[in-house]
């Protein structure tokens, strides 16, 4: 046996006898002399298996060289460009392989480009050897080799449509079909050229979870004409990473459409109870009260807008300040809510409060039409959302009082769509007396008693913490109030 056999024999890497002398060979020449054919032997074994990775998670930017067999998901279309100094315009195709361990864009350049589009099919199973860097999209190989391997099983499915819970880093051509939770508006900015650009956001759910999706230009314009409950299907999306987290963007090349399907989305929520200060969290209730929304002047001289609501669920109640876009969204006492990515911070008289800023999501879940239809809109029945328990009695918390209470938070008991307590309700038409202190002075009027809440209709001038007497007819669950004393 010689020399380079008996390396070859020790030698992992995947590569055949003929393939290992030829590099050999050409290391000797390369070393000018200085290598007998053993020492080039080793330096090529030794380059060999630094480059062979155990799987595509594996692959790096920085490496100078990567070797791994992954499997085809999808093939991108030829784009061509032209080179510097050179009269034949270049080629190029992004295919995404994966492997159990992940997925990376492998960059097709020239005749593999249009070996690709001719011989590739998703499914296909590859050996490839390349130069892996920091792609657009998050890692990309640059191919300079690559064979078929059909007697590799590669458990990694194809699929036309992906789910939240499928994507990762450097996914491209994504179609994933998903729910509208919130729509932002469109932004525009300076790009380095001078020239304008638009970006606007939506972030859609699904029965795996949910994901921020950004859209760029001419695509940011349909975030305007999609409205929060919409199923819509975003095609030929990538996948990219911000403040840690995944997000979904869509560019030129693709589209954002709606589509005529039912998605189920399940928001997986927080109790309240157990909220820290400093958390990022998901939280989910009943709201118990909303206030106006105020406008105040930020220190440049732009004009900023915020809207306190208190949520309640089983286990407690907490005060949301939606700000900006958030303040406009149309909520009221007795919606149920689901808010993502709130923060939560201090807040006045050391209680805590939910700061929802631009990257928080307010979805006003869709819960009138009952059934398997209210389901599929809303993100599951009361059972799977454990929100049917949030518009109780209010026991799961303790009922405020007038010394709680400020022009900013305004704390109520647990009420129903129009303000009035499920306890104890008087009947319709009845003639009552009603005594509490009010816990919000706009219309209506919201009197808590300890026990109960009452919604008063009044044109009567009345002031947070002040316990006033309400006499009149109740209809419709208010107290249409006649006197106020």
């Amino acid at each position: 046996m010689s020399d380079i056999e008996g390396v070859y024999e020790d030698l992992e890497a995947d590569v055949s006898l003929e393939e290992f002398r030829e590099a050999v060979e050409a290391k000797v020449e390369q070393m000018g002399g200085l290598a007998d054919e053993e020492t080039a032997a080793m330096l090529v074994a030794h380059e060999l298996g630094e480059s062979e990775v155990g799987g595509v998670a594996d692959v790096e930017p920085g490496m100078e060289e990567a070797k791994f067999v992954a499997k085809v998901t999808s093939i991108g279309d030829v784009r061509t460009f032209e080179r510097d100094g050179e009269d034949e315009d270049g080629r190029v195709v992004n295919v995404e392989v994966a492997d159990e361990t992940g997925s990376v864009r492998a960059a097709f350049w020239d005749e593999h480009a249009e070996a690709a589009t001719e011989e590739l099919e998703e499914g296909d199973v590859l050996r490839i050897k390349g130069r892996p860097k920091d792609g657009y999209s998050g890692v990309e190989v640059s191919v300079d080799d690559v064979e078929p391997d059909p007697d590799t099983e590669i458990d990694v499915a194809v699929a036309d449509t992906h789910t939240v819970e499928d994507l990762s880093l450097g996914l491209s051509n994504v179609n994933l079909v998903g729910l509208v939770l919130d729509t932002d508006a469109v932004r525009t900015f300076d790009r380095d050229d001078g020239s304008e650009g638009k970006v606007s956001n939506l972030t859609l759910g699904d029965s795996t979870g949910r994901v921020r999706v950004t859209l760029w230009d001419e695509q940011a314009d349909t975030a305007e004409d999609i409205e929060a409950g919409t199923t819509v299907e975003v095609v030929d999306g990538y996948v990219r990473e911000r403040d840690g987290s995944l997000e979904l963007h869509v560019g030129n090349r693709g589209a954002i459409e709606e589509v005529d399907e039912d998605v189920e989305y399940v928001p997986e929520s927080t109790p309240i109870e157990s909220l820290e200060i400093g958390q990022t969290v998901d939280i989910a209730g009943v709201v118990r009260s909303a206030d106006p929304k105020r406008t105040f002047d930020r220190d440049d001289g732009s004009e900023g807008q915020v809207r306190n609501v208190r949520v309640q669920d089983a286990t407690g109640d907490i005060r949301v300040a939606l700000w900006g876009e958030k303040a406009d969204v149309d909520v009221g006492p007795g919606d149920e809510v689901a808010l993502a990515d709130v923060e939560i911070q201090d807040g006045w008289q050391d209680d805590l409060e939910a700061s929802a800023g631009w990257q928080s999501t307010v979805t006003v879940l869709d819960t009138d039409s009952g059934g398997d239809e209210s389901a599929a809109e809303s993100g599951g029945d009361g059972a799977n959302s454990g929100l049917s328990a949030f518009a109780d009695d209010g026991t799961g918390s303790e009922s405020p009082t007038a010394d709680d209470a400020d022009e900013s938070d305004p704390a109520a008991g647990s009420t129903t769509d129009d303000g009035a307590s499920d306890a104890d309700d008087p009947a319709d038409g009845e003639e009552i007396e009603f005594t509490g202190v009010v816990v919000q002075a706009g219309d209506p009027v919201v009197l808590d008693d300890g026990e109960t809440t009452m919604s008063v209709v009044t044109d009567a001038d009345v002031g947070l913490g002040e316990e006033i007497t309400a006499r009149g007819i109740v209809r419709e669950g208010r107290l249409e109030a006649s006197d106020v004393f």
